[in-house]
């Protein structure tokens, strides 16, 4: 896996607006736009995505091993629908007073502020919820929970598009996600999510390991049921609305990640969140190079190519294997 990784990192440095050319790179390397186009563009992209893509798988393992479930993602509790309405919202905002603020103005909103609206706003989805289910008692209506508050606010964010029309662009680059916009300080929060969250979601491994059992099993082991699903929901919104605020909705690596570590090495959890996060992470740097490489110097939004991969991998698991 991790040769995948540097293997698939390579590409994503040799892969620019000529699509994918070795020649090319190592011809921009040498030139004087190196600094430019290797060290702020491509460098910082090519990491990116790597770190998104562990965000998501672990995110996608994490979920999967909490409802039990292994048809389970990342924004199964609202937090999706809570990020594309809060980016809706500034998108929405930035078109009503774009005539009273300047172009700085307006580019900042569109940067920072659709970030951390994408961030919060998928935190408030988890919240609301939690809220709905009254805690994290019962996984199921947790679960239901979930389903609800994503369509009830997926239909107010189609509501203020119809108000807004102008919103209505802003928030499909965000629902088809893309890596572009990732720079150095994107970078920064993401490693230092990551180094944070990892190491916490791996702590929990072993009540994973025991709601694998059932849920009378894992009660009788010593386990706080509602607590330790609380716990884990955190874990769960906090790497899922890292993820989401800098690149937006990335189909299916959150999804297909645990299942292909699950299929050719499986394992406890504790291996399985750490493999699942490598996974992702190569998935998605493999996504991100289809996707500047086909139609190049145009790009695909890498969630389009990551929904196709992933659609078309789980749609031939399960005509031929059934899922693991």
């Amino acid at each position: 896996m991790l040769v995948l990784i540097a293997v698939a990192a390579a590409a994503g440095l040799m892969t620019g607006t000529r699509g994918f050319s070795p020649s090319a790179f190592w011809a921009d390397l040498m030139g004087d736009q190196a600094a430019l186009i290797v060290g702020q563009i491509r460098a910082p992209r090519t990491l990116g995505a790597a770190l998104v893509g562990a965000l998501l798988g672990l995110g996608g393992a994490l979920a999967q091993g909490l409802f039990r479930n292994p048809l389970a993602d990342p924004y199964l509790l609202g937090s999706a629908a809570g990020a594309g309405l809060a980016v809706v919202l500034v998108f929405a905002g930035v078109s009503i007073a774009g005539a009273s603020l300047s172009l700085a103005a307006m580019a900042w909103m569109e940067r920072v502020g659709v970030v951390a609206a994408a961030f919060f706003g998928a935190l408030a989805g988890v919240a609301l919820t939690l809220l709905l289910a009254q805690g994290a008692v019962q996984t199921m209506r947790l679960l239901l929970s979930g389903v609800v508050v994503a369509v009830l606010l997926g239909a107010v964010s189609d509501l203020v598009t119809v108000a807004s029309p102008d919103a209505l662009r802003g928030k499909q680059a965000f629902m088809l996600g893309s890596t572009s916009f990732l720079g150095w300080d994107a970078i920064s929060l993401l490693a230092l999510g990551l180094g944070l969250l990892l190491p916490l979601v791996l702590l929990r491994a072993r009540a994973l390991d025991a709601l694998t059992l059932g849920e009378d099993s894992a009660a009788s082991l010593g386990l706080d049921l509602p607590r330790v699903r609380l716990v884990l929901v955190a874990l769960l919104s906090a790497t899922t609305a890292l993820a989401v605020a800098h690149v937006g909705l990335v189909a299916f690596v959150g999804l297909v990640a645990p299942h292909l570590v699950r299929r050719h090495a499986p394992g406890a959890h504790g291996w399985l969140l750490a493999a699942s996060a490598g996974m992702g992470a190569a998935l998605l740097l493999g996504a991100d190079v289809i996707s500047r490489a086909v139609i190049a110097p145009q790009e695909l939004p890498v969630g389009v190519v990551t929904a196709v991969v992933g659609g078309v991998y789980l749609f031939v698991l399960l005509r031929r294997r059934g899922l693991p």
